[in-house]
C-alpha cells in the first residue's frame, strides 16, 4: 500500500509542476510570503525547506509544517482568502509557484488529481496529528526517547535520534534540557546520533 501512496504522491508532484507559472529561489530566512497577505499562489518545494510560522501573542513562533522537497507548502491555504502563518526559508530553497483558482479547478474537473490530492492531505494531517502526540507527550522528549529504545527486538531503533526530533521541540530551555537527557540516555544505550 505504501508503494502505491508514493507512486500516487509522486504522480501529483508530476501534475503540480506541470502546473507552476513560476519559479522562486529564496535565500535561508527569507520570507516566502506573510500573514494575512491574500492567498494567490500556492507553492510546491523543489529543493531546500521553508517553515510555516505562526506567532503567539507573547511573541514565540509555533513551527506549524516544515516544508521540504517534494511538499506542498501551506497545502491548507487553498481553500483560504488569506495566509494563517508566515512562510520562511529555513535553508537556501526553491519553490514553483501554481496560482490558485488554477489549481481548485484541475482538482474539481480531473477526478484522478482530486484523489491524489485527497490521498496526499490525509497523509498530512496524520503528520500533523503524529507530531501532536510527539509534542504533547508528558514524559517530555526524554521519555519519548528513551520510551523508543526498545522496540526493536531489545536493540535501540537505529534511525530514532534526537536531532531527528529536534524540529518538535523548538528552543525553550526546558526542550534544550529534554534534549540533552534524551542524548545522555542514547548514548548510555551505545546508540549514537548519526550526524
Amino acid at each position: 500500500m505504501w508503494d502505491m501512496i508514493a507512486i500516487m504522491s509522486d504522480q501529483m508532484i508530476e501534475q503540480l509542476r506541470r502546473l507552476a507559472s513560476n519559479e522562486m529561489s529564496f535565500g535561508e530566512g527569507e520570507v516566502v510570503f506573510a500573514q494575512g497577505s491574500k492567498v494567490s499562489f500556492v507553492y510546491l518545494v523543489v529543493h531546500g525547506s521553508v517553515r510555516l510560522l505562526r506567532h503567539q501573542s507573547d511573541g514565540a513562533a509555533i513551527v506549524m509544517q516544515r516544508a521540504t522537497a517534494g511538499s506542498v507548502l501551506a497545502e491548507a491555504s487553498l481553500f483560504s482568502d488569506r495566509y494563517h502563518c508566515d512562510a520562511v526559508a529555513l535553508l537556501p530553497s526553491k519553490l514553483v509557484s501554481i496560482r490558485k483558482t488554477l489549481l481548485v479547478d484541475q482538482i474539481f474537473d480531473n477526478p484522478e488529481l482530486a484523489r491524489m490530492w485527497n490521498a496526499y492531505m490525509a497523509r498530512e494531517i496524520q503528520h500533523a496529528r503524529r507530531s501532536a502526540e510527539i509534542i504533547s507527550l508528558r514524559t517530555g522528549l526524554h521519555g519519548m526517547t528513551v520510551s523508543f529504545l526498545p522496540r526493536a527486538n531489545g536493540r535501540p531503533l537505529p534511525k530514532i535520534w534526537v536531532p531527528a526530533l529536534k524540529p518538535f521541540t523548538g528552543n525553550s530551555p526546558n526542550a534544550k534540557r529534554s534534549v540533552q537527557r534524551s542524548q545522555s540516555a542514547l548514548n548510555r544505550s551505545g546508540t549514537r546520533p548519526t550526524r
